[in-house]
């Protein structure tokens, strides 16, 4: 018979827990009888010495059995993309009905923003009567009808996990890789995937800003989650600047739609770069295209005849948002009363951002939340962010704030200026794909 404070004194001594006592700390930390205190001490205890590869398997399955596993009747494989986090990154919102349009069925349970790094469902809520808070059974139904659903997590998926991750917030233990492997699969794998694509982000934007700690992370989540049965790889991709050349929930709706509806050069910027990648991977993984090059050129068609916006505007339709939006997006979002653009103090291109400082500034502005009952802007943020490697002066701003107020973006204008160096040499742009995993 396990107990917390035998499971705990093993931990501190630097002992692995058995597959039980994993089991029974998962189960204590979802029904309670693992305080809080417990709670932290565990978190501290792996933080500090490490569960291995099998640990970090056993922890992944025994938190995710605490809670609903979702099962599939479907005539397509179930798949789903996971992203680290970073600032301008709406692939989601490309990638999950661009699958759905190839035959694939993407169950995409997703989350809030916290921090400099936006939340998807922040972002969809953007959207006029966008409801993300579904029954399991809708949310089934949804996917089983329009090929995709992204919505936020029911309280009966890998409870162990919100337990956990609100203990990990507040006891300095959230960048332990064992605990951050844990906590995304629970997720994904009580979704009942076949397939998972991994986004695993590094530079000055990411959580892993160094990409060996990046390369590590990636590692251990394909390990993870292949160990637990799900096929998955991952890329590792550069976030030294946003992904979208806007941030903030509305106007990152607007670079979806762009891209979704083909407007100007959307299809070779980044951010549909980077979605045509993942999506390829996912496509091979899944048996819907003989390998990831092949899985990109049906990715690709999906966007370019519209296929993905049909099921996009389905998806929004269905969660409550309205029927003609991907007919009328530009009508139905709501925008900022101020935009303010800010230009450099000299001209020059740019050689390095600051791209976390981009993201703080538009929590600054309201678009985003330090703590997680924090209400937000939807309508705030930056456009027409300057990429690296382009040239700035008196006519090429180096961003649009987008304020409530004029006071409101004067406020951030400064640090906007500084979260940006600027040469007069030539500037090296990173590649946006660094690695591939699995």
């Amino acid at each position: 018979m396990s107990d917390a404070r035998t499971i705990l004194e093993k931990l501190r001594r630097g002992d692995r827990p058995t597959e039980a006592e994993l089991y029974w700390f998962a189960e204590g930390l979802a029904c309670g009888t693992v305080s809080d205190a417990q709670a932290g001490a565990f978190a501290m205890a792996v933080c500090t010495h490490g569960l291995g590869s099998d640990g970090r398997v056993q922890l992944t399955n025994a938190m995710t059995e605490t809670g609903q596993r979702l099962k599939w009747r479907l005539d397509g494989p179930v798949v789903d993309k996971h992203s680290t986090g970073g600032v301008g990154d709406c692939v989601s919102l490309i990638l999950a009905p661009a699958l759905a349009a190839c035959g694939a069925f993407v169950p995409m349970i997703s989350g809030r923003g916290l921090g400099h790094t936006g939340g998807t469902l922040d972002k969809l809520e953007a959207i006029p009567g966008y409801n993300t808070d579904v029954h399991p059974d809708d949310f089934q139904d949804i996917v089983a009808d329009v090929g995709c659903a992204i919505v936020g997590a029911s309280a009966d998926i890998a409870p162990a996990d919100k337990r956990l991750y609100a203990v990990r917030d507040v006891t300095g233990t959230v960048d332990s890789i064992d605990l951050i492997t844990a906590s995304i699969l629970s997720k994904k794998m009580a979704s009942g995937l076949e397939a998972l694509i991994l986004d695993v982000k590094t530079g000055s934007g990411a959580f892993m800003a160094e990409p060996g700690a990046a390369l590590d992370l990636a590692q251990a989540l394909v390990g993870t989650a292949q160990g637990a049965g799900c096929m998955t790889s991952a890329l590792v991709s550069d976030m030294n600047q946003p992904l979208a050349a806007s941030a903030g929930n509305a106007l990152e709706i607007i670079e979806v739609m762009e891209v979704l509806t083909g407007s100007g050069d959307a299809l070779d910027q980044n951010l549909a770069k980077l979605t045509i990648a993942l999506g390829g991977e996912l496509l091979a993984l899944g048996g819907l295209a003989a390998d990831a090059a092949d899985g990109e050129g049906r990715i690709r068609g999906a966007i370019e005849r519209g296929d993905a916006a049909s099921v996009f505007g389905d998806m929004v339709a269905e969660l409550g948002g309205p029927a003609d939006f991907v007919e009328r997006w530009p009508d139905r979002l709501p925008a900022a009363r101020v935009m303010l653009d800010i230009h450099p103090s000299a001209a020059g291109q740019i050689a390095a951002v600051d791209t976390r400082m981009l993201g703080e500034i538009v929590v600054r502005l309201g678009g985003g939340r330090m703590r997680a009952k924090d209400r937000i802007d939807l309508t705030v943020g930056l456009s027409d962010i300057a990429r690296l490697g382009e040239t700035v002066d008196n006519s090429r701003p180096l961003a649009r704030i987008h304020a409530a107020t004029e006071e409101a973006g004067r406020a951030v204008a400064a640090d906007l200026r500084k979260a940006f160096t600027l040469s007069d040499g030539v500037v090296e742009v990173p590649p946006l794909i660094v690695e591939r995993i699995g």
